[in-house]
This record gives C-alpha cells, sequence and structure tokens, in this order.
C-alpha cells in the first residue's frame, strides 16, 4: 500500500511538474525546430511540438520531404532535430515506446525485431536526421531564437558494418564520420562537427 501511494504520489508530482512549465508558441516552437533542418528545406517542413496542455501535436503541415520535432518543454536542455519523411514509422514507433515507459535498450530491441519481421519499415536508402541543441538559457521561448547552437548529424543506413562502408567504429579526429549499431536495423553514419569554444 506504501508503494502505491508512493508511486501515485510520484506520478501526480511529475504531473504538476509538466503542467508548470511554459510551453513556448507554436510559432516560437515552429522558428527553433526548423534550426535543425537544411536552410532550404525549412519553410516548407512539416513541424511537430506540443500544445498548452503538453501534447505531442501537429503544429505544422509541410510539403516536401523534412519533418522536424519542437523542443520537448518538459526535458532538460534545448534540443530539436529534423529528419526525412521515410523515417517517419522508426521515429514514431520510438515515440509511442517511449510514452509506454520503455527504456532505450528496450526500445532498441523492440524496432530491432520489428525491422526484421517487416512489420516495421526502414528506409531502403541512406536517410539523414539532423539534430541541433543548445543550452536552456540559450533558447528565447517568446521569439524562438536560439543562441550558439550546435548541429550534428546522423545518416542511417540500416543493417551495414563497418567492413562494408569502410567507416571506423569511433572517430580518430574531429568531424570524422563513423558507425554506430554496426549491422543492425540502427545502423547509423555519426558525424559531429568541432564545436566553436566560444560556444561551449
Amino acid at each position: 500500500m506504501k508503494k502505491t501511494l508512493t508511486t501515485a504520489f510520484l506520478a501526480m508530482a511529475g504531473f504538476c511538474a509538466f503542467s508548470q512549465t511554459a510551453v513556448p508558441s507554436s510559432d516560437a516552437q515552429i522558428k527553433s525546430a526548423v534550426l535543425a533542418a537544411p536552410s532550404d528545406k525549412r519553410a516548407d517542413a512539416t513541424v511537430y511540438g506540443y500544445n498548452q496542455k503538453g501534447e505531442f501535436v501537429l503544429l505544422r503541415k509541410g510539403s516536401n520531404d523534412m519533418i522536424c520535432l519542437a523542443d520537448d518543454p518538459n526535458q532538460k536542455g534545448f534540443s530539436t532535430s529534423c529528419y526525412h519523411q521515410d523515417l517517419e514509422p522508426f521515429m514514431a514507433r520510438g515515440r509511442e515506446l517511449r510514452k509506454a515507459g520503455k527504456t532505450s535498450q528496450e526500445i532498441f530491441d523492440t524496432r530491432e525485431q520489428e525491422v526484421k519481421s517487416n512489420k516495421l519499415k526502414m528506409p531502403k536508402q541512406a536517410s539523414t536526421l539532423f539534430v541541433y541543441g543548445a543550452p536552456e538559457e540559450n533558447f528565447n521561448q517568446t521569439t524562438g531564437e536560439v543562441k550558439d547552437g550546435y548541429l550534428r548529424y546522423v545518416v542511417y543506413i540500416p543493417f551495414a558494418t563497418a567492413e562494408s562502408t569502410g567507416l571506423p567504429l569511433k572517430p580518430d579526429a574531429p568531424a570524422m564520420p563513423w558507425i554506430m549499431h554496426p549491422g543492425t536495423h540502427g545502423a547509423h553514419i555519426m558525424i559531429n562537427p568541432p564545436k566553436d569554444k566560444a560556444a561551449q
């Protein structure tokens, strides 16, 4: 009984924390979310974000191949991402499993099994994810402007290996591409440009 009450209290505390978190306007979320995308794809990208209840919703329907996710106001720091539309089934399944309380490893294992059984489709071609982050204080929630952000790149190449691509398993130099999760559905090329020392 005591454990049940404790769990209920923690759940309520989590709800209160979210309800007290300021959610930027849709315009501010869209403006900051598309910063992760290449400049020529920002204006027509589809953008998902959060309403004032903290629910994950469609903020803008786009017309190109780019999907962007606004910063989660209930998570520390500032982070947005944009990816090719063919990655949406993979990304949406991850969000669904995360919402169900699955751990990162459980999400990986579930998607691995589902891809191998053809229940979950991965792109047949290389598909890119762009991730843009910054310290929380560098994000202006009113205007949607972000100062000193950092952009990194992920190119998904399902089931590729170090041997099939010639990529190393870790970078030996700044910005060197390397492969992560080789041989799995989540195999991807990582590219982390050097950070501007002034922005660190």
